[in-house]
């Protein structure tokens, strides 16, 4: 099963459904999970909309409880329900069947462990990799039992004890789910909060029929923002394929960004809990570090990805992290990361600010100007960013916390390795367009050189 080592990435399990991943080979690392999760009890398994995922959760299921380990069957769920299950319910671990925001032809696995503890590349992930390489089990003693559990009632009264729902007032709404888990799950928000809510592809379909459910990418978000002008809406949200992440998008169309919308939540919990510690990934702006400082809070930067920001997120104990990216983490919901739990808190600041949301994030914006990430195909990634730091040398303060950041007065760079892909990532940041233009020019050629 040499596949293995192909689907095994450094956060989840991501591979082409058929050709890389099926029921056989789910099957193997489920009984792998089952041998290696270190804490006793039943194991949660959910599963994302896509055609092939229940028949992989189903093996993955087999798997486990050929270990002998009891396993609870939560359904079609986000796949931060997977993390509010192992947490809320005391689980030894819990597995999410899902590819994200991957198209169609893709599927995966996320794991957690006990506490919705993450399983990384540093965290165990490999280790259940190379049990299912072997291919060589415990024999349990007794076939393990399976049991049905709906969390969706438990799910979203957790969501709701984030905010105060009494004080929220009517917004009008589109939501997005792009035919992905949102689609089921926030119809069952919608009662107990005061807004007009718009839906869009809200019928499950992991084909995408409509549009991939990545809501990073421009393209695939411009129906919600025709909906949003057309509509006069207040606000709009869209979630990408498993409803773990979140993206708002104002009254005139355009989206917030991971940064901005990481500084507005690091505001709310500075407000409920005075002198926090809040998580920021190494391409955060700027503008959410000042903010958190200025409101006497302490930020703390940390590498890109959720393995590694959960893990973090324990030893600082912190309230709070957000990732450029769209992600963003809550120590109450168990340190882990959720889409639903992010867009209700947005919401609750809009609905409570009596301002729209392009002036409640107005002074956010304003701060920096930022690019979208690049993406650079190289064949050695180490040598190129060490061609880089070199090229730069005493210019700037440089640090290697996430591949190369540099430092400088009024602007930043970070050029990191893609954990998955021959691919180096760029981001950069300056107080001036015309400064940011200077710098990512400098940058790209650098690449460009020794690409």
């Amino acid at each position: 099963m040499s596949v293995i080592d192909d689907i095994f990435k450094a956060y989840d399990i991501r591979g082409k459904v058929g050709t890389e991943l099926n029921p056989e080979i789910v099957r193997v690392i489920g009984r792998a999970l089952g041998d290696w999760l270190p804490t006793k009890g039943p194991v949660g398994v959910g599963r994302d909309m896509r055609p092939d995922s229940k028949e992989l959760a189903d093996a993955l299921i087999e798997g486990l409880r050929e270990q002998g380990r009891d396993v609870i069957d939560i359904g079609e769920v986000t796949s931060d329900m997977i993390y509010f299950a192992v947490g809320n319910y005391k689980l030894a671990g819990g597995a999410m069947i899902t590819a994200s925001h991957n198209p169609g032809v893709y599927n995966g696995i996320k794991f957690c462990g006990e506490g919705a503890k993450p399983i990384g590349e540093e965290t165990g992930l490999f280790e259940i990799r190379d049990l299912a390489k072997k291919n060589q089990f415990t024999a349990a003693a007794k076939q393990g039992e399976l049991s049905d559990k709906d969390i969706v009632e438990g799910w979203i009264t957790h969501a709701l004890s984030f905010i105060d729902a009494s004080k929220l007032k009517p917004l009008k709404i589109a939501v997005d789910a792009g035919n992905g888990m949102a689609g089921k799950i926030f119809p069952e928000l919608e009662p107990y909060v005061p807004f007009e809510v718009i839906e869009m592809y809200f019928d499950l379909d992991g084909t995408f029929p409509n549009h991939i459910a990545n809501p990073l990418d421009p393209k695939n978000i411009v129906e919600l923002q025709k909906t949003i002008r057309a509509t006069k809406c207040d606000v709009g949200v869209a979630f990408d394929g498993d409803g773990d992440r979140a993206v708002l998008v104002d009254e005139r169309g355009e989206p917030l960004s991971g940064t901005v919308m990481t500084t507005l939540l690091s505001q709310f919990f500075l407000e409920k809990y005075p002198g926090s510690t809040i998580l920021l990934n190494a391409i955060c702006g700027r503008v959410a570090s000042e903010t958190i400082e200025k409101a006497g809070g302490k930020a703390i930067r940390t590498r890109v990805g959720h393995s590694f920001i959960k893990s973090s997120m324990r030893e600082h104990n912190a309230i709070f992290a957000g990732e450029h990216s769209g992600h963003y983490y809550f120590k109450n919901n168990y340190m882990a990361d959720s889409g639903l739990i992010a867009a209700l808190v947005g919401l609750y600041i809009l609905s409570t600010s009596n301002k729209p949301l392009t002036k409640l994030v107005e002074p956010l914006r304003n701060a920096y100007v930022q690019i979208n990430e690049a993406n650079f195909e190289v064949k050695d990634k180490e040598g190129v960013l060490k061609y880089i730091s070199k090229a730069f040398g005493g210019d700037g303060k440089q640090d290697w916390l996430d591949g190369l950041t540099v430092n400088f007065k009024d602007s930043w760079f970070n050029v990191r390795p893609s954990n998955t892909e021959p691919l180096l990532r760029f981001n950069a940041e300056a107080k001036t367009q015309a400064g940011l233009d200077k710098l990512v020019a400098q940058v790209t050629k650098l690449i460009e050189s020794e690409k």
